[in-house]
């Protein structure tokens, strides 16, 4: 079972959903069960998309995208989200193409302390994604000013905040409806050719 909710298969597919489905191909030209966890509502997986697409692959992000993969598994792994964990940890890791530096992340955002890991904005705004996911009922203006402090500009900070909005709620999606990795190619990037 790859859900707890009924999914439409691709080659089941028509109209509407047909349409979508054609949209959330990822790049290995599969459809996740993430999207296809909207089957019965084709509409919200197009608002899914369109958000998912903007906040985590959209070249006018400022942040590295190897940084907002990280922040969408610090997000997931805060929720314990561990379809989210597994796709986007393993886009962190390939484009960080570290071992070392990887390990020494997952270590760090494992532990809940980033410090081990990150310093100034990244620390600063790593801190603020966990706390958004964690704690949301109690930021205040110091938050923001700490991010600020480190160095973070507005649209950093704003990215950061749309990564880790939109994470919290896939995360919820997932864990909610049951869904798993079954059957997925994990991912959105290949992995890097070996040296």
């Amino acid at each position: 079972m790859t859900a707890w909710i009924k999914m439409v298969p691709v080659d089941e597919a028509t109209g509407k959903l047909k349409d979508m489905y054609e949209l959330a191909k990822t790049p290995s030209g599969t459809v996740d069960n993430v999207m296809r966890a909207h089957s019965l509502r084709p509409l919200s997986m197009q608002g899914h998309l369109v958000l998912y697409r903007n906040v985590l692959h959209n070249p006018d992000n400022t942040l590295p995208f190897w940084f907002l993969e990280v922040v969408a598994s610090y997000t997931s792994m805060t929720n314990k989200c561990a379809y989210s964990l597994t796709h986007h940890w393993a886009n962190a890791r390939r484009l960080m193409n570290d071992k070392a530096r990887s390990d020494r992340v997952w270590d760090a955002l494992s532990k809940a302390q980033p410090e081990l890991a990150f310093e100034g904005k990244e620390l600063a705004l790593l801190n603020y994604a966990r706390k958004l996911t964690a704690d949301v009922g109690n930021m205040v203006k110091a938050d923001f000013d700490a991010m600020r402090a480190a160095g973070c500009d507005d649209g950093e900070i704003l990215e950061v905040n749309q990564v880790c909005a939109y994470f919290n709620y896939s995360n919820r999606l997932l864990n909610g409806l049951g869904v798993t990795t079954q059957g997925d190619v994990v991912g959105y990037y290949k992995e890097p050719d070996a040296d």
